[in-house]
């Protein structure tokens, strides 16, 4: 049904429904341009994912962003708009704003200061270029209309050229996240990939639940993989199961059923490190021995459910090459995980092979776009996802009408 323009219906180049990363950096391209731009959210408050992220601080960027650090159904989408705007782009803007920041680990970039200081940096800009942005407001109905898209939000009516969806997925539903941008998809005839939580917690059950619980607070470095790349970073035990960063990286590619296979001593050669350390000391207990390598509540609990308890001497080299096995190759079976409460993002999505890469725009429905995560795209932990933000903000800025 094409919707009719109605008397006295606001009318703008574009709407941007979503006063989120991708949705402010669309607005401020757009406003750029010239276009009219209307922002609206059903928050309180723009940006507030970008306002709790990196603890408080806003993980922004990642200076090794790639297309092969995404999660995707077509795994090649992303790569055109990340290639338009990179995070050499972003820092470009932070600094025009005298944001100081600094780089963590594995090329993550933060603020020195709060991130509120990133959301402020969106909203100057926006100003700039006369974005108007309408908080706590909710599209009640949209449709195609004969010039472009009818609306009407908190009761008014509206009309743009130009309809972009930058709403999210369902992850930190406290924060009033929800699948919405996924029906408008499909109402207008869009696919979308099962979606679900990504950079998550597990949860675990029977006894590696209680050995967690015992174990709660226990955090040691591991290299972790389920079905994708292996990931260097540390894992933490909790009252639930498993969490810290591994975890959650390997979380975005497992599946229920799978089991995550980690290493407790990368880098190391167990069966070596024992067997010296039996010659050298024979009579050292075996969880002694694991305590000088591992975290000492987590080697008491390896060394009782691996079965190599007692004195170094008395185990045989075939037992002490099974515990190195084990502590190379430890396989774990999570039951699920802490779901969309707990998840930074979401996995899954807009159907991208109904998307232009260059732009976001549905290849079927002129007008309109989808940016974000609302998309299926799900990048890795530590700065991409909001990357992946900028980038496609940006691109479908550059071409809204």
């Amino acid at each position: 049904m094409r919707g009719p323009r109605l008397p006295g219906m606001e009318s703008y180049d574009v709407i941007i429904v979503g006063a989120g990363a991708a949705g402010l950096m669309c607005a401020i391209e757009a406003g750029k341009r010239g276009k009219s731009v209307l922002v609206i959210d059903h928050a309180k408050s723009p940006g507030e994912k970008i306002r709790i992220s990196g603890g408080g601080r806003c993980n922004f960027t990642n200076v090794n962003t790639s297309h092969k650090c995404f999660i995707s159904e077509n795994p090649h989408f992303a790569i055109s708009a990340l290639r338009r705007y990179t995070p050499a782009d972003f820092i470009k803007l932070v600094e025009k704003h005298e944001i100081a920041w600094h780089e963590k680990k594995l090329g993550q970039l933060f603020c020195d200061g709060p991130s509120r200081q990133i959301v402020d940096m969106l909203l100057e800009e926006c100003r700039a270029v006369g974005v108007q942005i309408r908080l706590r407001t909710s599209v009640e109905t949209y449709d195609k209309a004969a010039d472009g898209f009818a609306l009407t939000a908190n009761g008014n009516p509206l009309h743009c050229q130009s309809l972009v969806i930058a709403t999210g997925g369902p992850s930190i539903p406290k924060m009033g996240a929800t699948g919405w941008g996924y029906e408008v998809a499909r109402y207008f005839g869009l696919g979308v990939v099962s979606p679900s939580a990504a950079l998550v917690p597990f949860t675990l059950e029977g006894e590696w639940l209680e050995r967690a619980q015992e174990l709660a607070g226990v955090a040691t470095e591991t290299v972790s993989v389920c079905d994708g790349p292996s990931f260097a970073e540390a894992m933490l035990f909790t009252h639930k199961g498993l969490s810290g960063p591994a975890m959650l990286q390997v979380s975005s590619y497992w599946r229920e059923g799978e089991a995550v296979l980690i290493d407790l001593l990368p880098g190391q050669d167990a069966f070596k490190l024992l067997k010296e350390r039996k010659n050298l000391q024979p009579k050292q207990d075996a969880a002694t021995a694991l305590g000088e390598w591992l975290p000492k509540r987590l080697a008491n609990v390896v060394a009782e459910v691996f079965g190599v308890q007692g004195k170094l001497a008395d185990l045989s080299h075939d037992k002490l090459q099974r515990m190195a096995d084990a502590l190379h190759r430890w396989r774990i079976t999570p039951s699920g995980t802490e779901g969309y409460r707990t998840a930074e993002v979401t996995r899954g999505g807009v159907d991208t092979t109904q998307l232009s890469s260059r732009t976001m725009e549905a290849n079927d429905v002129p007008g309109l776009y989808f940016i974000g995560e609302v998309v299926d795209v799900t990048g890795w932990l530590g700065g991409y996802n909001f990357q992946w933000a900028w980038a496609s903000g940006f691109v479908a800025g550059q071409a809204v009408k």
